[in-house]
């Protein structure tokens, strides 16, 4: 009995202590790379390297319930709170494929694939190819799962569209980095949850085939990595929903 007592103490000690380090690991990751103090991919490579951690508090603490049940154990509300919250650190990473779907593992998104808006003031990623190898492969799998993406058109003037637009963009919190309602073009960047990813926004507004209101284009752009969970296609459908509204 002795014997079950020290492992139930010292197994809830370990569990604690790897609770801890993971809720350390996944707020430092995450603080450090959304204010650029570290890469990006780094502070998120280090909140996923904390989920793993927590999994093992989570399956160690659970151990230290099972060995000597009915034995007193003076910590015991340290290691609840610590089971709570490994449990809902490695729910939550669990949960991430599921609550995106199936998504393409693309990371540029546009309402025109044969001839998308350009960047000017931005600069498109060099590497802006990983993943798909080849522009024709990057529409095959974006025509695959986003076909509802398409231009919309607008029944007001270019000028007024883009400065519309342009207002939207900053009601949104973007940083609207170019304006030119004389030509219709606009970029900006947007940033996506705690850790700030950045993502680069396209549109190019042009006249309708009438010339009686305005046709508008999107694109939207993840800097860093492969697949950018749907944020981009979220984002184009959201803002020219916005957008068209008026």
């Amino acid at each position: 009995m002795a014997g079950q007592s020290g492992w139930k103490a010292r197994l809830a000690r370990w569990s604690v202590l790897l609770a801890g380090i993971a809720v350390v690991v996944a707020v430092s990751g995450l603080t450090l790379a959304r204010y650029d103090l570290i890469p990006k991919l780094t502070g998120f490579m280090a909140f996923l390297g904390s989920g793993l951690v927590a999994a093992l508090a989570l399956v160690v603490g659970l151990a230290a319930l099972l060995v000597g049940r009915g034995q007193a154990l003076p910590s015991r509300g340290k290691l609840l709170a610590g089971l709570v919250l490994t449990l809902g650190m490695v729910g939550f990473l669990a949960s991430r494929p599921a609550a995106t779907g199936d998504v393409p593992a693309i990371h540029d998104v546009t309402t025109d694939l044969a001839n998308p808006p350009q960047f000017e003031a931005l600069k498109l990623r060099e590497d802006n190819l990983a993943g798909v190898g080849t522009v024709e492969n990057w529409r095959k799998l974006h025509a695959g799962a986003y076909g509802d993406i398409r231009p919309i058109e607008i029944p007001r003037p270019v000028a007024v569209v883009t400065a519309e637009a342009a207002k939207l963009v900053e009601e949104q919190g973007w940083e609207l980095v170019k304006s030119d309602p004389a030509r219709g073009h606009i970029e900006a960047t947007a940033s996506v949850s705690y850790i700030r990813f950045n993502d680069d926004v396209v549109l190019r507004i042009t006249p309708s085939a009438d010339g009686k209101g305005s046709k508008v284009d999107m694109r939207s752009v993840s800097r860093i990595g492969i697949s950018d969970l749907g944020v981009n296609a979220k984002r184009i459908r959201a803002f020219l929903k916005s957008l068209a509204g008026g």
